[in-house]
């Protein structure tokens, strides 16, 4: 009888865990196909259920945390994650998440910290780079760069991280490093389309134009017909003097992107170095310069500048010369020579009362002895001279 009573009271403690065992599996089952369809309200809603303050359920927290990850709910997700690795210090993939989900949250040193905590317990050359991520939206640079090279040296054809350490030394204006760090992954992909256009863009930047052409010539060939390429090719070709095909490249860069003033103005600066005829060709240019341009005092210069040597070379518009000669000076005060500018042409338009007040202005800029000094003060004597016969 006792064994019988004892039997009894087994079942009916026993039955229910079972019933509970066997409900919380099937919930989590369920969530994990609703959040499979990426359902994820759905999963945290009925996974929300289960969960219980008196008793920490592993497999629940987890599956919750990595509902909220997916659903981007960063915040709670780094919260989980956090309970959950402090449960589980070993559990490396509670960390990774832990790591990532602080990364989108940009709470960039806390990532770096988990990363870390990571690192110590398995070097993953992915949560290397991570960190080196990190590192680098905190603008720490030399740390980012350090980590990136670790990464390389555990996978050194990983072409994502070669081309975020190419970035940071090209920055930083170390071509050299730049060009050296990718010679052994070129060594076996020559003409790959990310890295190969970095080490040209830093040949560029390192003045070997000759170099460059190589690089960027080669990935037009392959049919790379990317903006990049049209335009450090033009610019090469420029800087080379082979004008006609600098030409070329940067006008097939501006029918892929015409939003880029610098690339109007150097198209501007080709053509009137080319002497093509101003109102033609190199003014059009210069007004969508302008009509793009933001107010950068030096640029605004530049532009009014070419601008009035357009109209100066024509020798028939010297009253647009001067206005936009003046512009350039207005927006660009050390841009001296062109007082001289003005005063010539109110000279040749026979004003003299406006040449000498220019020529004047210029002289108490200019350095005495120079040539420029010497030409203003000549014809500033040479004006005195014409206009004290005029009022006689």
């Amino acid at each position: 009888m006792k064994k019988v009573l004892f039997v009894a009271i087994w079942i009916m403690v026993c039955v229910p865990l079972w019933a509970q065992t066997t409900h919380r599996d099937s919930v989590l089952s369920e969530a994990r196909y609703l959040k499979s369809i990426f359902r994820t309200d759905d999963a945290i809603e009925k996974l929300s259920d289960l969960v219980q303050p008196e008793a920490m359920d592993e497999g629940v927290l987890a599956e919750l945390a990595d509902c909220h990850f997916q659903s981007g709910d960063y915040d709670t997700a780094s919260g989980t994650y956090f309970l959950l690795s402090s449960l589980k210090p070993d559990n490396i993939l509670y960390k990774v998440r832990l790591m990532q989900a602080y990364y989108r949250l940009k709470a960039y040193p806390q990532s770096i910290q988990t990363g870390k905590a990571i690192l110590q317990l398995d070097s993953i050359p992915a949560v290397i780079s991570y960190v080196g991520d990190a590192f680098r939206q905190i603008k720490q640079t030399d740390s980012a760069l350090w980590y990136y090279r670790r990464s390389l040296a555990m996978k050194p054809m990983n072409e994502t991280v070669l081309s975020k350490a190419m970035g940071i030394l090209i920055d930083s204006s170390n071509y050299e490093g730049a060009i050296a760090i990718c010679e052994s992954f070129l060594a076996e992909d020559p003409d790959n389309e990310t890295i190969a256009p970095l080490k040209g863009l830093a040949l560029y930047r390192n003045k070997d134009y000759e170099s460059a052409i190589k690089v960027f010539q080669r990935q037009e060939d392959l049919g790379n017909d990317s903006y990049p390429i049209h335009y450090f090719l033009g610019q090469s070709y420029w800087h080379t003097q082979t004008k006609y095909r600098a030409e070329q490249e940067l006008l097939a860069a501006w029918e892929i992107d015409s939003s880029d003033v610098n690339l109007a103005y150097t198209i501007a600066s080709i053509k009137s170095e080319f002497l093509y005829p101003f109102e033609e060709d190199v003014k059009p240019w210069l007004d969508k310069a302008l009509v793009m341009i933001q107010p950068d005092p030096a640029t605004m210069s530049r532009i009014h500048q070419l601008y009035g040597l357009g109209y100066y070379r024509k020798q028939n518009s010297w009253d647009k010369a001067i206005e936009h000669y003046k512009e350039a000076y207005r927006y660009n005060p050390k841009f001296i020579a062109a007082l001289s500018t003005v005063a010539y042409c109110y000279q040749i338009k026979k004003d003299y009362k406006q040449a000498i007040e220019w020529y004047e202005r210029y002289l108490k800029l200019v350095s005495p002895g120079t040539k420029g000094y010497e030409f203003a003060k000549e014809n500033l004597d040479f004006l005195k001279g014409e206009l004290f016969m005029e009022e006689r």
